[in-house]
């Protein structure tokens, strides 16, 4: 990563400061899953990987019984940058595939408002502005 940008990695990361207390949902996830390619230019989720246990936690969250039950965001994206074998500095086309991946999977076609997409968007512009 470059001298002073935010990364991927660090995005995922600051999601858990604003969102972390968030029950992981199948829209996280597939946010989480297109950051994770984004950072890593990888096009398959790896095992162990930041987006195999948001999928994991959103199938299990879907069965819950109970919010104590479920997984957070915090519990999935907490030392992000470290289960991600490469990173890069975010950018607008990141924020835009990222947010394009949260709005599909959720049922009312939006973000949450301080969630993954936020969080990669608000690294994107803060980098575009350096």
């Amino acid at each position: 990563a470059s001298e002073g940008t935010i990364t991927i990695g660090e995005a995922l990361e600051a999601a858990v400061l604003t969102a972390g207390n968030k029950p992981v949902e199948w829209s996280d996830a597939a946010a989480i899953q297109a950051a994770e390619v984004r950072a890593t230019g990888r096009t398959n989720i790896m095992p162990g990987g930041v987006a195999a246990s948001a999928q994991s936690a959103a199938t299990l969250n879907a069965r819950a019984n109970s919010d104590d039950e479920k997984t957070t965001l915090a519990d999935v994206l907490t030392g992000a940058r470290g289960k991600l074998p490469s990173d890069k500095p975010a950018t607008r086309k990141d924020a835009e595939g990222v947010t394009g991946a949260e709005m599909r999977n959720d049922p009312h076609l939006t973000t949450y408002p301080t969630g993954v997409a936020a969080s990669v968007a608000a690294a994107a512009r803060i980098n575009q502005s350096k």
